[in-house]
């Protein structure tokens, strides 16, 4: 969701910059100029920096990659469902004619170039899949690859790119000086079923603050310096990226002078500590829907939850869950733990007091920007989804 590529790219969270929800093709609005992107922090201390992929923050001219610290931009600019599929390269469009069954080869190959290109200098590298989001495409390599079907082989190949970037690393001895960072944006999109993808165990999908549509594997590699076969499995979130980043490459001096809401997590990645902060807010279109500190977590009370007209997650009372010994969230432990939520309800006024006053919500919409899910949705009950 782009509320979480503005997290990642600034460190901060997307309610501070007025991002609440998705940018599409009709929106005319974007990351805001004040913000200083990880890029643009990077690109301060000497870094060459490059995106390619999707963007999906803005696709007028002022909010694209090159005027928010990127020297490379090659890719689409918003989701790969949305009407007016295009690549640009920078600012301008270089096709009009996307066959989306070779967007992961496109920027795998763009990605390694920029490798080899830039094997000199130290270099930010932002790649971007729009796979697997729906509509789902695969190259002709890798149809029919997978036991798990069309899904399965966009994963393939999406892991076949990962090994692409990590050779070219090697290639140019490159490999113990570069730090690797594997992750997702959200959980899967569960009213596309198979072509949605999984979180089992995990309750529910994408769109909710369950932790089915929150909670992603995130992967680390560094050889010399990361541990291999460690795990952590205390939380950390995107909002860790931008600051760790910053501190590993020097690049405090650069980087925002606005509060940040991660913290870096260097210790964490070298098996030297755990991440100090031990709380997080769930927001869903700008309202905080639940609140974890520690191994708890409260959800507020919810109505139900409907995509044109269909509710997909039915309405809850408050909820309170301990994620150490539940991470299902089938439990709810309110009743017989009230001290507990009632101590996360205080955490939750200190955290609302610490952010302060935030901006109006910046996504404006059409009435039919929603549209697309309701066709794709009813393809997909049809099993045509990508016919």
């Amino acid at each position: 969701m782009q509320p979480t590529r503005a997290a990642l790219i600034t460190g901060r969270y997307p309610r501070r910059l007025g991002i609440d929800h998705v940018f599409f093709p009709e929106s005319f609005t974007g990351i805001p100029a004040e913000e200083v992107t990880i890029a643009e922090a990077l690109k301060g201390n000497g870094y060459t920096t490059a995106i390619f992929g999707k963007w999906h923050l803005g696709h007028h001219k002022q909010f694209l990659p090159l005027q928010n610290g990127f020297d490379e931009y090659y890719g689409i600019p918003y989701s790969n469902d949305m009407q007016g599929v295009v690549y640009l390269r920078g600012n301008d469009v270089d096709s009009i004619r996307v066959n989306q069954k070779y967007t992961t080869k496109t920027y795998t190959d763009k990605a390694v170039q920029f490798i080899d290109k830039n094997k000199d200098r130290p270099f930010f590298l932002y790649l971007t899949h729009n796979m697997p989001h729906v509509p789902l495409y695969a190259s002709p390599e890798f149809e029919g690859k997978s036991k798990r079907g069309l899904y399965g082989d966009v994963i393939e190949e999406i892991d076949w790119s990962v090994g692409e970037v990590v050779k070219a690393l090697k290639k140019n001895g490159l490999e113990e000086n570069t730090l690797v960072v594997f992750t997702s944006d959200n959980g899967p999109w569960l009213i596309f079923d198979v072509e949605g993808g999984s979180a089992v165990p995990l309750r529910q999908g994408k769109g909710t603050t369950f932790e089915g549509g929150q909670r992603v594997p995130a992967v680390a590699y560094w050889p010399g310096k990361i541990k291999v076969g460690s795990v952590y499995e205390d939380i950390t979130t995107q909002l860790d990226l931008y600051p760790t980043i910053m501190s590993l490459t020097g690049s405090q001096k650069t980087q925002t002078t606005k509060p940040l809401d991660g913290e870096d997590i260097s210790p964490v990645l070298f098996g030297t500590g755990k991440r100090k902060a031990d709380e997080f807010a769930y927001y869903s279109n700008g309202k905080i829907e639940a609140f974890r500190k520690g191994d708890w977590k409260i959800r507020l009370p919810q109505a139900d939850i409907k995509i044109n007209g269909i509710v997909v997650v039915s309405a809850t009372d408050t909820l309170l869950f301990n994620l150490k010994t539940d991470l299902t969230e089938k439990n709810n432990l309110l009743k017989t733990n009230p001290a507990k939520a009632k101590e996360l309800l205080g955490a939750l006024a200190v955290f609302n007091k610490k952010m302060g006053a935030t901006p109006p919500a910046l996504v404006q919409r059409m009435p039919s920007d929603d549209s697309h899910i309701k066709k794709r949705a009813e393809r997909a009950a049809k099993g045509g989804l990508n016919k």
